[in-house]
Parts: structure tokens; C-alpha cells; sequence
């Protein structure tokens, strides 16, 4: 049996532990380039934002930090932490390749023609998310209970969809909300016991009722 220093013993343990962040950074470093070039890959971009920008031959660190619309945790690291793709014209549905930007806490798809269902499973692509814009698109169908499950939101917007049926009271339990709003929607039913959000945040539905909106019958 060999025996080791005191410092033999440390320096063993401060190279491991080096190893081990170096293969972390490149864990995280090779997802979120996955992330962002799958999104690339299956959203219509008929302007030529991500085209023109999103170039992915010769990636080096930090070099998808200079991308329209990234924000990294560091300039020298690809490592993603907020999407801006706000009025570029984007079409398609939502990207379930963002769950790959693991550490993704803002992202902002307002102002675009995305369509089909927000993922019933919103929670498990955006687990640390903390700014949500999907507002001025095309989405459809109920906002997923899920979203409650996102309990950093502190923002939230889901205003100019279709979305219809009843908010989740669910949402209720985010107690870091400060923004939501769903104005022109076809929402119906109460609206969940948020105190903090006015009554013009559920302006231009349906039939929404309780709240700061009159009562419901």
C-alpha cells in the first residue's frame, strides 16, 4: 500500500477537482451549442437574423456569445444564460431544443409568428427560468399547468396569442411573480390569486372573472 504526503494528498485532490470543472465547462459548452443550433435548425428565420449570425463552423470559446440575441455568463464561455430573438421574425413552434441551454434563465420570443402549443412540459425545458416573453405570437391551445413548476418566474407574458380556456390557479403559487399578463387571449373562467397583478394584465378576453376583475357568477 503506498502512502501519500499531506501534500501529495492535496495536490491529487486539486487536480481532480480541476478535471472535474474543466469537464463540466465543456459538458455545458457542447449542450448549449446543440441548444442553439437545433433551435436554429427548426425554427424559419425568412429575414436572415440567425443566418447571418448564428455561424457555427469554427466555434471557439465564448465565440456563440457574439450571436444576435445571446447573453452568456461570461463572454469567454458558451455557456448561455438569456435568449433575446424578440421581432425577428421567427416562425415555427416552440423549440424544445432550448432545454439543452441548461442554464438558461431569461428568454424573450415576443414579437414573432411562433404557433402551436405552449410544451406541456414548459418546466422541464426552462427549469431555471426567471423572464418568460412569448407574447405577440401565435400560440394556441391552454397555458400548461406545468408553468407553477417554474418557480423562479418573477416575469411572465403571454399577451396577442390564442391561448383559450382557464388560467391554472396553480400559477398562484409562484410567489416570485411580479409580471403576468395575458391580454388578448380568449381566456375565460377566475383568474388565480396573484394580488400583485392589476386588472388590466387580464384585459381583452373571454369571459375572466375574480381577482381585481368583477366577480364571478
Amino acid at each position: 500500500m503506498v502512502l501519500m504526503s499531506g501534500r501529495t494528498f492535496c495536490a491529487h485532490v486539486i487536480i481532480n477537482f480541476l478535471l472535474l470543472l474543466s469537464c463540466n465547462i465543456i459538458y455545458g459548452t457542447e449542450t448549449d451549442i446543440f441548444c442553439l443550433k437545433s433551435i436554429k435548425d427548426s425554427l424559419e428565420d425568412p429575414y436572415g437574423y440567425l443566418k447571418s449570425s448564428w455561424d457555427f463552423n469554427n466555434i471557439t470559446q465564448g465565440s456563440i456569445c457574439r450571436f444576435t440575441g445571446v447573453e452568456c455568463w461570461h463572454p469567454d464561455e458558451n455557456r448561455v444564460l438569456n435568449l433575446n430573438l424578440s421581432n425577428v421574425g421567427l416562425k415555427g413552434q416552440f423549440p424544445r431544443a432550448i432545454q439543452n441551454c441548461t442554464s438558461l434563465t431569461g428568454l424573450d420570443f415576443s414579437i414573432n409568428k411562433l404557433s402551436g402549443k405552449i410544451p406541456a412540459d414548459i418546466d422541464v425545458l426552462l427549469p431555471f427560468v426567471v423572464t418568460l416573453d412569448l407574447s405577440y405570437n401565435m400560440f394556441s391551445g391552454e397555458i400548461p399547468k406545468s408553468i407553477a413548476n417554474c418557480s423562479y418566474l418573477n416575469s411572465l407574458k403571454l399577451d396577442r396569442n390564442a391561448l383559450s380556456g382557464r388560467i391554472p390557479g396553480e400559477l398562484s403559487f409562484l410567489t416570485r411573480l411580479r409580471t403576468f399578463t395575458v391580454t388578448n387571449n380568449l381566456l375565460r373562467g377566475p383568474v388565480p390569486n396573484l394580488p400583485q397583478v392589476p386588472a388590466e394584465s387580464y384585459a381583452n378576453n373571454s369571459d375572466l372573472c375574480g381577482g381585481p376583475l368583477p366577480p364571478c357568477s
